[in-house]
């Protein structure tokens, strides 16, 4: 079944915003425009629920409703249960918060970290700053010329058994290739370490169903997952236990407060339920009539949106790995990537993305924070990447849009 984009761009108010008529969204990486459910829940909170939440007043007992719809709804839709996800400022302070948990746990127990140079910095730095503290941290590489990474590099790094955490993306930002998370959280394991994954760059292109991938820790960034600024962690019992808390003491009973230091973003937690409202949506519309639980629908709804996206993904790719004036990071063959196109130029990438912009296109030029994976690879950061992103919504006409502007810039 081929997704129905007339119906997937209807559910996005920019698509009918005049101030972004006659330009195509090439940096959805950068954030996703945010769907009509979660702006309708975001505007009825503001308007009718902004009180205090949880109070006996029948505001704010509905405004404590929305809040537990979200975390239960999204819960559903990746397999996991309800007080398994937590939301907090974003993914980089929901990072630094599981880091500062990790760094206690390991001074008092002995162990060691295994980052990537693949990651985005907010899955890498906090990570590594851990070594000031004295933490052994552990690098396990990209390959240079490809970005891969190699699982049976990581099986040495875990041999010792002294592993407590291993931090990895589910993609990278740049590098896009899709990880065998599966086959990393197992290998983890069996080596008796628990897994952080960042799914920053993937979520978007269809939530994952994290009980599948038996990742321990999956965070992901709803802002860009087509909801607002705020960061989601799933973050299993296992670990979730075994972790010291970082919250006030009296909420340390709680598994979604226990990794929340501060008190949250009431309205953006309950605009977070439009987002499963739009999965719905979506489902609803291209399976009328068949009934189906939140795991399954979330799981129609994901190859949906990744159908559609390689198929609009592989013909870019084609185009630009026949120029030989570019260098594409990442493998040429879509099914095997997200759609986030990185490309060394023989020039400086943000000038190029302003040529670009003179072309109707919306797409970005720098190092993305992932300096790591660029150095690692050859290109240098202050010259950056030309980066175009797009999801399920993106059309044909715009790629091919892209296209064209392409070949007139470089």
């Amino acid at each position: 079944m081929a997704l129905d984009v007339d119906f997937v761009r209807s559910q996005f108010p920019a698509f009918k915003s005049e101030a972004l008529a006659g330009q195509a969204f090439f940096e959805n990486a950068g954030g996703s425009y945010t769907c009509g459910q979660v702006i309708d829940r975001l505007t009825r909170f503001y308007t009718h629920r902004k009180v205090q939440p949880y109070a006996p007043y029948e505001a704010s007992q509905l405004a404590g409703a929305e809040m537990d719809e979200a975390r239960s709804r999204l819960a559903a839709l990746m397999g996991v249960e309800g007080d398994e996800v937590s939301f907090g400022p974003s993914t980089s302070a929901n990072t630094f918060v599981l880091a500062q948990a990790v760094r206690r746990l390991i001074t008092a127990q002995g162990g060691a970290v295994v980052v990537t140079n693949q990651d985005h910095e907010a899955n890498s730095g906090v990570w590594r700053r851990l070594a000031e503290d004295g933490v052994e941290v552990r690098e396990w590489a990209l390959d240079p010329q490809t970005g891969h990474l190699n699982p049976k590099d990581l099986q040495s790094l875990l041999a010792d058994g002294s592993v407590r955490m291993v931090c990895f993306p589910h993609c990278s930002n740049v590098v896009a290739e899709i990880n065998p998370v599966a086959e990393i959280c197992a290998m983890a394991r069996a080596a008796g370490a628990f897994t952080c994954v960042d799914g920053v760059s993937y979520a978007p292109h269809g939530l994952p169903d994290v009980a599948g991938l038996g990742a321990d820790i999956y965070l992901f960034s709803a802002y860009k997952t087509y909801g607002p600024h705020q960061g989601i962690m799933v973050i299993r019992r296992g670990v979730g236990a075994a972790l010291p808390a970082q919250c006030h003491y009296f909420n340390a009973g709680v598994l979604y407060k226990r990794f929340t230091p501060a008190g949250p973003d009431h309205a953006q937690i309950a605009a977070c339920a439009g987002m499963a409202d739009y999965i719905d949506a979506l489902y609803d519309h291209h399976f009328p009539g068949q009934a189906a639980g939140p795991a399954a629908r979330n799981r129609a709804v994901h190859d949906l949106m990744r159908g559609h996206e390689v198929a609009l993904l592989q013909p870019l790719l084609d185009h630009l790995a026949a120029r030989n004036d570019l260098r594409l990071l990442g493998p040429r063959d879509a099914a095997r990537r997200a759609p986030t196109v990185a490309l060394a130029l023989d020039r400086a990438a943000a000038p190029v993305a302003a040529e670009l912009a003179a072309h109707g296109i919306m797409a970005g030029g720098g190092d993305f924070y992932a300096v790591r994976a660029l150095q690692a690879m050859g290109v240098d950061p202050d010259q950056g990447v030309l980066r175009l992103s797009f999801v399920h919504y993106t059309s044909e006409a715009e790629i091919a849009r892209l296209i064209k502007a392409l070949d007139a810039v470089l």
